[in-house]
C-alpha cells in the first residue's frame, strides 16, 4: 500500500492522541515507516486537539499533512476544520454520535460512526476512539485487524479491566465499516 495519511481531531480528552498512537504503533508493528504527530497546547483544555499520522512502505518525506487521505472527526467543530481538507477519492470518518451533519462533498467516502452511543452501549464511554479506530482500519486496510487488536493489548494491557470491552469496541468500529461499505471480511 502506499503512503497513507491520517488526521484524527477532537476535544482534548476525547482520545485522539491514543487513538493516533496505537495507529502508529500498529504500522511499526507491520515494518510500516509511520510518523505521529501531536498538536498539544491549549487544546488539552476543551478545544480542538489533533494528531496527524503517515503510515508509508517508504520513507516520509515530512510529517506535514494539509490535504490528509482519511480525516476522523470525533465533534463539530474538527468536523468543520478538517473535513474540506480530505483529499479527493479519501475518507471521512464522522463521529455521529456528537455531529450532526454531513459533508456534502461527492468527491469522498463518508462513514457516519456512532461511536459513542457504541462506547456507552459497552459501559466504557470513554473509549469513541477505539470505536472510530476499528472503523478506518475496516474501511482504509490500511493495517491489519489483527496486527491493531495486538497492539492495542500491549499498549492499553495495563488496564486490564477495560481491556476485553476495548477489543470488543475495536472489533465492532471494524465491523460496521466493513459492512457500511459492502465489504465482506468481518471479524
Amino acid at each position: 500500500m502506499a503512503q497513507y495519511e491520517v488526521t484524527l481531531a477532537g476535544f482534548g480528552g476525547q482520545g485522539i492522541m491514543t487513538a493516533g498512537q496505537l495507529l502508529a504503533y500498529s504500522g511499526m508493528a507491520e515494518g510500516r515507516k509511520v510518523v505521529w504527530l501531536p498538536s498539544y497546547g491549549p487544546e488539552m483544555r476543551g478545544g480542538t486537539a489533533y494528531c496527524t499520522v503517515v503510515v508509508s512502505p517508504d520513507r516520509i518525506g515530512s510529517p506535514i499533512i494539509n490535504n490528509p487521505t482519511c480525516c476522523c472527526v470525533f465533534n463539530r467543530p474538527s468536523f468543520d476544520k478538517f473535513a474540506p481538507r480530505v483529499r479527493p477519492g479519501g475518507l471521512l470518518l464522522v463521529n455521529s454520535s456528537l455531529i450532526d451533519v454531513e459533508s456534502d462533498r461527492t468527491d469522498i467516502t463518508q462513514l457516519l460512526v456512532p461511536a459513542n452511543d457504541m462506547a456507552m452501549k459497552a459501559g466504557n464511554p470513554k473509549a469513541a476512539n477505539i470505536v472510530i479506530l476499528g472503523a478506518l482500519i475496516g474501511a482504509s486496510e490500511v493495517l491489519s485487524y489483527k496486527v491493531v487488536e495486538k497492539t492495542m493489548k500491549e499498549k492499553l494491557g495495563g488496564k486490564k479491566d477495560l481491556l476485553p470491552s476495548n477489543i470488543k469496541l475495536l472489533r465492532e468500529g471494524y465491523n460496521l465499516a466493513r459492512k457500511e461499505l459492502g465489504k465482506k471480511e468481518k471479524v
